[in-house]
């Protein structure tokens, strides 16, 4: 039994859909889709998710959304008439106006792709269609409900006659609101669906051939990686490869279930495997290589911080106040590094937070850069190999790129490198280089 979920590419046009139909008719086992919205259909068009969440503001701003609407409509009214399917568009849409005009928050807009993206493909497949707000569910304070949506899944798909078509993204929340994921999480659904019916292999289907060791935009042609573990893929998407949502792994981990991912416009080729176990496979000593940009790192210095219980607690609990993610903290006899992800998407007055850490431990400094890039090398070979680290660290040396931070994860599956965010590019096509093309 397979669950295949397919992106905003694989729904965009008419001839991707036709791509999806083929991919799923072929095979018998396919018994379970999960779609997105409608993705860009060529260079500089909307994605159908943003028309929606434009649709919302212009809704909050100007009580309208009828033109934004329409054009959302015109695209899925060409598909289906592409498809030679006939569905209530008028009907469809009549109920999303009135429900943004309802709605409290933009999660209902939100969802509505996905949810037309799914009627449609039911119809193309002559497929049932299920409701995610039927299945996914959140509890009041807008925590997922991982046990109560596993039995409602089990008992409504476990043993369905019909192939069943459901959309990603989006559940319900205890007062009937309809509540999102995070941007990419109908691969969340997916893995919540495959784990609900016990699937033996769970399929996302993308436009790639599957997890490329590093950023083909950075590195020319990287290699294809054939096997991941869940916990490779865990640190390399949540670093930045973003063919796969990072929670998606959790659902089907729980139930020991791989994920291919495959190319819906190159259905013949195999993709990566992403197993719990990985033991038995002819590896690379490093898996992948992944980063991201734009950090934040704060360095708080002073005499003899070490004997001053609680130090690093309170500079910390600076941080949590401000509602900001950690995501290293090196230190040393007498300084302290913060390295923050999300310090400029949340807006952060930063000289009112480092006012706030001088108040809360009275440093002797504090030095701030908004600029540095992190890198994970990633592998399981790379704990019991000698010279794993030098051999990064060498790569770099002669690229001319500075470290300016390293720290390595206590499972020893990564090594984390910090650089400036001008040095980023360089310093993955190095360390690709190293262990890939010496």
């Amino acid at each position: 039994m397979k669950v295949c979920k397919f992106g905003g590419t694989s729904m965009a046009t008419a001839a991707s859909v036709t791509n999806v139909k083929n991919i799923i008719l072929s095979d018998p086992d396919r018994k379970f889709v999960v779609v997105s919205a409608p993705g860009k259909r060529f260079s500089g068009d909307t994605k159908v998710t943003d028309l929606l969440y434009a649709a919302y503001a212009e809704q909050q701003k100007n009580g309208d959304v009828i033109r934004l609407l329409d054009e959302i409509k015109s695209r899925f009214v060409t598909l289906a008439t592409e498809m030679k399917v006939e569905i209530d568009w008028d009907s469809e849409f009549k109920t999303i106006y009135d429900g943004i005009a309802r709605s409290a928050t933009d999660d209902y807009a939100a969802s509505r792709g996905e949810y037309l993206s799914a009627v449609l493909m039911a119809k193309v497949l002559d497929f049932d269609f299920v409701d995610a707000a039927e299945l996914i569910k959140f509890r009041k304070d807008g925590s997922f409900d991982a046990m109560l949506t596993n039995d409602l899944v089990e008992k409504r798909l476990k043993h369905a006659e019909k192939g069943v078509v459901v959309p990603g993204f989006y559940g319900r929340l205890p007062d009937r609101t309809i509540k999102t994921f995070s941007r990419g999480g109908s691969d969340f659904t997916g893995a919540i669906i495959a784990r609900g019916v016990a699937a033996d292999i769970y399929e996302n289907w993308t436009d790639v051939d599957g997890f490329m060791v590093t950023d083909p935009r950075i590195v020319s042609d990287p290699q294809l990686i054939d096997v991941l573990s869940y916990e490779e893929l865990r640190e390399l998407s949540y670093m930045g490869a973003s063919v796969l949502h990072p929670d998606s792994v959790f659902p089907v981990q729980a139930g020991g279930i791989p994920i291919n991912i495959r190319n819906t416009f190159a259905p013949e080729k195999p993709g990566t495997l992403i197993l719990k176990d990985v033991s038995g496979y002819d590896r690379p000593l490093v898996t992948g290589i992944a980063g991201r940009k734009g950090n934040t790192n704060i360095t708080v210095a002073k005499a003899m911080m070490n004997d001053e219980v609680g130090f690093c607690r309170k500079v910390l609990s600076v941080i949590e106040r401000y509602g900001l993610s950690v995501e290293h903290v090196p230190t040393g006899i007498d300084t302290m590094s913060i390295v923050i992800s999300d310090m400029r998407a949340k807006h952060v007055d930063g000289e009112k937070l480092l006012n706030d850490i001088r108040g809360m431990v009275n440093p002797d400094s504090i030095e701030v850069s908004e600029s540095m890039s992190l890198i994970a090398v990633v592998g399981h070979g790379m704990a019991n190999t000698p010279g794993t680290a030098a051999k990064i660290f060498t790569a770099l040396w002669k690229a001319g790129v500075n470290i300016r931070l390293i720290d390595q994860g206590s499972s020893e599956l990564n090594i984390i490198i910090g650089v400036e965010d001008d040095d980023y590019n360089a310093a993955i096509a190095a360390i690709y280089d190293a262990f890939f093309k010496a």
